[in-house]
């Protein structure tokens, strides 16, 4: 592999990394020794060893610097760039619609809804294309304003005394 190296430091560069290099933030002093390493000729994973990080850290700070210059020294959102969504628009009325019908109407001998079986009867009935977890449930269920609890006890039994029985056994 062909050592990667910063382009050389404008005298404006190295000041700003000099003043870096005295920060209180251990992201932009990490990144200011990087540069300031690889300037002076050392080859990244000998940067690695001295700082006690990877080598692929090194060079992605080394050919960041050498696409934005001194933004690198800025840190970037660590949030997913996009959001992969197991449910569409439609997808989420449909589970929506999904936990307000009894598990037993799916042939299942219980009335209360799981997460995983919530995801086991998406997938049976087409709503995703493959068996979620139970975690992606959880999610979508807050993304639509949901929580977990409210769900389950929105279900429903076919015992015509069960919202008497409900009642007794809050009280």
């Amino acid at each position: 592999m062909q050592p990667v190296f910063i382009r050389p430091l404008t005298e404006s560069e190295r000041s700003q990394i000099g003043a870096g290099l005295r920060s209180s933030d251990a992201f932009v002093l990490r990144r200011c020794q990087i540069v300031l390493a690889s300037s002076g000729g050392q080859h990244a994973r000998t940067i690695a060893k001295q700082l006690g990080c990877h080598d692929q850290t090194v060079r992605n700070v080394i050919h960041r610097f050498n696409e934005v210059g001194m933004a690198v020294l800025k840190r970037d959102s660590s949030r997913p760039h996009r959001l992969h969504t197991a449910f569409s628009g439609e997808g989420l009325e449909t589970l929506q619609a999904l936990i307000h019908r009894s598990p037993r109407d799916f042939g299942f001998p219980t009335s209360l809804w799981t997460q995983n079986l919530l995801a086991r009867v998406s997938f049976q009935l087409g709503f995703t294309t493959k068996v979620l977890t139970g975690e992606a449930i959880r999610t979508m269920l807050k993304r639509l304003g949901i929580n977990w609890k409210r769900a389950t006890h929105r279900s429903t039994s076919p015992d015509p005394l069960y919202q008497e029985k409900k009642r007794h056994e809050i009280a």
